[in-house]
């Protein structure tokens, strides 16, 4: 039986030691890597191609709201994503996922709920705490599910693009950054305008936000 490659993506160690001990208890055989910060588990990442689960810390450095979940369905659409917080409203867990993660587990679980959850998940089920209803607010659903989907038909080098625009970053500071001619970052903008079905940058960058936590 080959090893399932996990990452754990959180920036408080005793959290990770715990999610440690859930995922060896959920798997047999299991490689586990660790991240403090979003750039570090893309760098994971890119380094194993292997991983197929990871667990994103809501509020860890480099993760505002639902743009690190969003990021990695865009460039790795086959990770699952298990999200993982404190901040465990039930509105917080539904965005979650509606915007496709496969659960959000409270950091208040015990080791054998996240157990229960990562075996779940990997049969391919969504798993939520008992109570909360998906369904809550279907409009909203719809509303998330579409825009996370809109996101998903985004080059990786547009959605860094998009969210650069969403920080107010002129084409002219996105070239400088990406290291790209000013004029192809023009030709992101209108494919992501296209895409996102709207008709001007500030409209594209306020779709953006609706990832982020108020």
């Amino acid at each position: 039986m080959s090893k399932a490659t996990v990452a754990i993506a959180d920036d408080h160690p005793l959290f990770r030691t715990a999610l440690k001990q859930a995922v060896i208890q959920s798997l047999d055989t299991v490689d586990i890597l660790e991240a403090e910060n979003v750039e570090s588990l893309f760098e994971l990442i890119e380094q194993n191609p292997q991983l197929e689960l990871v667990f994103l810390d809501l509020h860890m450095p480099g993760n505002d709201g639902f743009t690190g979940l969003t990021r990695l369905q865009n460039h790795h659409p086959d990770i699952l994503v298990i999200m993982v917080s404190s901040d465990d409203t039930p509105e917080i867990m539904q965005k979650a996922i509606n915007f496709g993660a496969a659960a959000f587990i409270p950091k208040s679980a015990d080791l054998s709920v996240i157990a229960s959850a990562v075996q779940q998940v990997l049969q391919g089920e969504i798993w939520l705490p008992e109570g909360i209803d998906l369904t809550a607010n279907n409009q909203e659903l719809e509303v998330h599910k579409q825009l996370a989907k809109q996101l998903a038909q985004l080059t990786p080098q547009q959605y860094i693009v998009l969210s650069q625009i969403a920080d107010g970053q002129l084409n002219k500071q996105i070239a400088y950054d990406l290291d790209i001619k000013e004029t192809t970052v023009k030709k992101h903008v209108s494919a992501i305008l296209l895409k996102l079905e709207v008709t001007n940058r500030t409209m594209a960058g306020l779709v953006f936000q609706q990832l982020k936590l108020s």
